[in-house]
């Protein structure tokens, strides 16, 4: 079962020094041994509203993350709480407290603007936190969403497009909860009543007018509603009118706080815990506590170099290690598997083969499952050489149990043969015959014997030819046959040897071509799920370029409701892209298979030159 997380206390995570910011090695420890897929919900917001306080009630305890009571900054850089997930089972719950934005103090004013966009790369759910209304004021200092397109890149292109890179943020960004702290406003418009959601979409609405300034007032709300399709608001009154008590609220039950404060709190908690997704990657790739941690590492290493972090770039550096992961995790299965279920020697080489292809099948699985981003097959390919060559282990330690099984029941079998032969029991008249007998009651016993293995016919036929020797002697010294039949005799053994001979070779090729057959079917379960896995990842695909293409749709519409027909218009071209792109996606089926025929002529690189051959034969046959 996939591992949680071991620590219960908040650390930070990226340490932000001197405003230049690094990752904490031991926070990114306690990451790399979590196994489990994370839910990340991160929190931002300018400084002393409050943000390390939810983060605690989100973690179910009242001390955790640092609160303060003083006008100064409290948390520096981003700090890191990982606990088990209370409403998703075999889950870690990733809660990210940031350093507050907007503080004076700070030299630099990027260094809030790169926390802002780690925030977002890395969360799941984002929750802005901020005080006593969303208006002009408030959007305007949500100034750090209109920066993301110069901050992070979806793409790894040297010509950067901020059009298409916005467009692909949709398919990563985290869902969006604005909380509302110290709330004392009438939830009412036009003397209508309204919702938290409804309060939050009438303050995005643009507004008229060509000035720069309304332009610039825009820009938070246009990026809000372009890059974050899924959005929640939440209001908070002030949980108590009690000063002394707020400057100490960690040490306050929760039945001293306001009544409505305490139900708006529970409500929220409720939401994120039950709504809050599973960190996933464009693809569909599910983000674990240790992949996490890489990711970590590879933003702020960009960030530290001056490089603008690529969310592709980041994917292929987390896809090569752990794609190298994913095929030790399923060598590992096939041998444990096998080791477990065979019993050697097997009756049977086709015994042996048939747990073979169930345990490897099992192994294909779950390197599909944990791999991603192999576009060149290398590290299937990998896999393949490797499940061969532990194939090849098992083969020969189960001819080796056979031979050492066989030989030691001929040993027990023919030790009264060997007994009499050593006491020249058979070289007296007539001792031909009895010898033979007595070498046919050990042929018997030795054939009733079960589950000699593979190596059964090839080391009855070494003990025979042992013999003949001695049986050449036993039939010399019997003086009871004539010359002519011991001729007779001598010929008779011959062809008997010779039939043996023949039986041995023939059960040699079949047992070869058993194991080309049991190869043929490894290579075809390989592709078989290659092939399941494409067209899961290409229904992910067409599914997340669907659910963009309603987004901008509704963002359209909503343009066009607010008499924005200019930008309406803009967006259509983006939207008939999407479309092209679904209608490709939908009719791929000739690029699928390119990638099947290729993943093939990658994987059978990998197999014997026997196999080789003989699948080539089979191909011309067919």
């Amino acid at each position: 079962m996939a591992s949680g997380p071991t620590k219960t206390a908040p650390i930070c995570l990226v340490e932000n020094q001197e405003e230049q910011l690094m990752v904490n090695p031991e926070a990114l420890q306690i990451l790399y041994e979590v196994s489990q897929p994370v839910v990340v919900v991160a929190i931002a917001g300018l400084y002393r509203t409050g943000k390390s306080y939810l983060m605690n009630l989100l973690a179910g305890q009242n001390h955790g993350f640092s609160l303060g009571s003083t006008v100064r900054s409290e948390t520096k850089g981003i700090w890191m709480w990982c606990i088990p997930h209370p409403t998703k089972l075999n889950h870690t719950l990733v809660l990210l407290d940031t350093e507050g934005l907007g503080d004076v103090k700070k030299g630099d004013p990027k260094n809030d603007s790169w926390i802002f966009a780690l925030t977002v790369l890395l969360s799941s759910t984002l929750i802005y936190n901020s005080m006593n209304t969303i208006n002009h004021q408030a959007l305007e200092q949500l100034h750090y969403v209109t920066e993301l397109t110069e901050l992070i890149k979806a793409k790894s292109s040297s010509a950067p497009d901020k059009v298409k890179d916005s467009i692909e943020f949709v398919s990563f960004f985290p869902d969006f909860v604005w909380t509302v702290r110290d709330f004392t406003l009438e939830m009412k418009i036009d003397d209508l009543p309204i919702t938290e959601d409804e309060y939050l979409e009438d303050a995005l609405k643009l507004i008229p007018g060509k000035n720069p300034r309304v332009q610039n007032s825009n820009m938070p709300r246009e990026c809000i509603r372009e890059f974050f399709p899924n959005r929640k608001c939440f209001i908070f009154d002030r949980p108590t009118s009690d000063k002394n008590l707020l400057f100490h609220i960690e040490n306050v039950q929760e039945d001293h706080l306001d009544s409505s404060f305490q139900v708006q709190s529970k409500k929220f908690r409720s939401y994120i815990l039950d709504n809050s997704r599973t960190k996933t990657l464009r693809e569909g790739i599910i983000v674990t506590g240790n992949r996490l941690g890489a990711l970590v590492e590879a933003y702020v290493n960009a960030i530290k170099s001056g490089v603008v972090p690529c969310l592709e770039n980041a994917v292929t550096t987390l896809a090569e290690h752990e794609n190298s992961v994913a095929v030790q995790k399923a060598v590992n299965h096939y041998s444990k598997e096998m080791t477990q279920v065979v019993s050697l020697p097997t009756d049977s080489l086709q015994e042996l083969l048939k747990k073979h292809g169930d345990c490897e099948k099992e192994a294909i699985a779950v390197f599909i499952e944990n791999s991603f981003r192999d576009d060149e097959r290398k590290f299937q390919k990998k896999l393949v050489e490797a499940i061969e060559e532990k194939k090849e282990y098992f083969l020969q330690q189960n001819e080796e149990a056979s031979v050492k099984y066989c030989q030691a029941m001929l040993k027990q079998l023919s030790k009264p043969l060997m007994e009499n032969i050593k006491e020249k029991t058979f070289f007296v008249s007539g001792g031909h015959k009895l010898y033979l007998e007595a070498k046919k009651k050990v042929e018997h016993g030795y054939k009733l014997v079960p589950r000699k293995g593979v190596k059964a016919s090839e080391v009855l036929q070494g003990f025979l030819q042992s013999q003949a020797t001695v049986e050449e002697c036993i039939l010399h010294s019997d003086n009871a046959l004539t010359a002519q039949e011991k001729a007779v005799a001598v010929e008779r053994t011959k062809k008997e040897a010779a039939e043996k001979e023949q039986e041995r070779l023939k059960q040699k090729e079949n047992e070869q071509q058993q194991k080309l057959e049991a190869q043929e079917r490894s290579f075809n379960e390989n592709l078989a799920q290659l092939e399941e896995k494409i067209k899961k990842e290409q229904e992910r695909l067409q599914e997340m370029l669907e659910k963009i293409l309603a987004h901008y749709l509704r963002i359209q519409e909503e343009l066009l409701n607010e008499k924005f027909k200019k930008k309406s218009h803009e967006l259509a071209m983006e939207i008939n892209r999407l479309r092209k792109e679904i209608e490709e996606t939908k009719n791929n089926d000739s690029c699928m298979l390119k990638a099947i025929e290729m993943a093939g002529n990658v994987l059978i690189i990998a197999l014997p030159e026997i196999f080789k051959l003989w699948y080539g034969e089979q191909k011309i046959l067919d």
